[in-house]
């Protein structure tokens, strides 16, 4: 199942420090009530350790079980992280990531950054559309439409191989049909000649 279980922004490490949360939204609706906190703890953990170890500039997507966390260091010292299953196509979450830091690089000044913690709803609508990368997606979607459109061709090409087979069958009978009735005609002719109704 594709699925994108968080999405969150940092600040980066000043030196060899740990990067600062700024802002984050999870969807753990697939688990139960009591696995919520420690997946949360678990999806923040990966994500504090993995930002803090990726270079200004650099994109990267690091597998750990079933998950994969895509990082992108932003050149203004944001750092984005989607972590999602391991299904999850990585050129739909590093898109995502870059549209995020760019929109939030612009809402958000560095005095703003500086501060901490910041309200950033639109993580919420993000992680919503993009659950699905398909319809995020117009490459992804393209993709799934030729899929269709091929397996619908090769579906009419079977047909018409299928009636091809059956038209063979029909001509290859009304010949043996024709030949019959030229028998059954010369033998009538024959049997007819031998007696003749005066």
């Amino acid at each position: 199942m594709v699925k994108i279980l968080s999405i969150q922004l940092y600040k980066a490490p000043a030196g060899s420090g740990q990067a600062t949360q700024l802002c984050s939204v999870n969807d753990l609706s697939n688990f139960s009530f009591y696995q919520k906190p420690a997946i949360g703890e678990f999806l923040t953990f990966l994500s504090t350790t993995v930002a803090s170890r990726t270079p200004t500039g650099s994109r990267q997507s690091v597998e750990k079980d079933a998950y994969t966390a895509h990082v992108y260091h932003h050149s203004s010292g944001i750092i984005g992280i989607i972590v999602s299953d391991a299904e999850y196509p990585p050129r739909v979450a590093f898109s995502l990531l870059s549209k995020i830091l760019e929109e939030f690089s612009l809402k958000f000044s560095k005095t703003d950054i500086d501060g901490g913690k910041l309200n950033y709803p639109e993580l919420n609508d993000y992680i919503v559309k993009y659950q699905d990368p398909k319809q995020a997606d117009t490459i992804l979607k393209v993709q799934q439409e030729l899929d269709e459109t091929k397996v619908i061709l090769h579906k009419t090409i079977e047909q018409v191989l299928e009636r091809g087979e059956k038209l063979d069958d029909l001509v290859e009978r009304s010949n043996n049909l024709s030949n019959t009735s030229k028998m059954f005609y010369k033998s009538a002719k024959k049997q007819n000649s031998c007696c003749v109704i005066a």
